[in-house]
């Protein structure tokens, strides 16, 4: 499951994916990957594998992180900053996007394949 996270800086992309951790269990500390532009995770039974994408010069740097391994269909991505490395990732199963409002915040979920639009229902 390939999961994208759209959103200005300060969207709560990476405190989304923390709260999604905290409900799956995981009691430990989750932190930005902006620096280390990958954060692996493994919570109920799942892998998940946080990437930020923003700090990313060019897609050659993915493909010189190795990355390309992680996705063997056993993990979960949810990866911020998509755009960076567009050609090089899988297409994303759901799209989410968070937007600032005078309120708070917004948050669209769009189901991009049949995996993305039956995990959105369970919802």
């Amino acid at each position: 499951m390939v999961i994208y996270l759209h959103g200005d800086l300060g969207a709560g992309k990476t405190c989304l994916v923390r709260g999604i951790l905290h409900a799956l269990g995981y009691s430990g500390r989750v932190k930005s990957p902006t620096y280390t532009l990958l954060e692996p995770y493994h919570a109920a039974g799942l892998n998940l594998r946080h990437f930020d994408l923003y700090r990313l010069q060019n897609e050659d740097e993915w493909e010189a992180a190795g990355f390309r391994d992680e996705f063997d269909g056993s993990n979960i991505f949810f990866i911020e900053w998509p755009e960076k490395a567009q050609s090089v990732i899988p297409p994303a199963d759901v799209m989410i996007d968070l937007q600032i409002l005078p309120a708070g915040r917004i948050a669209v979920l769009t189901g991009r394949t049949q995996l993305g639009k039956t995990c959105l229902q369970q919802l």
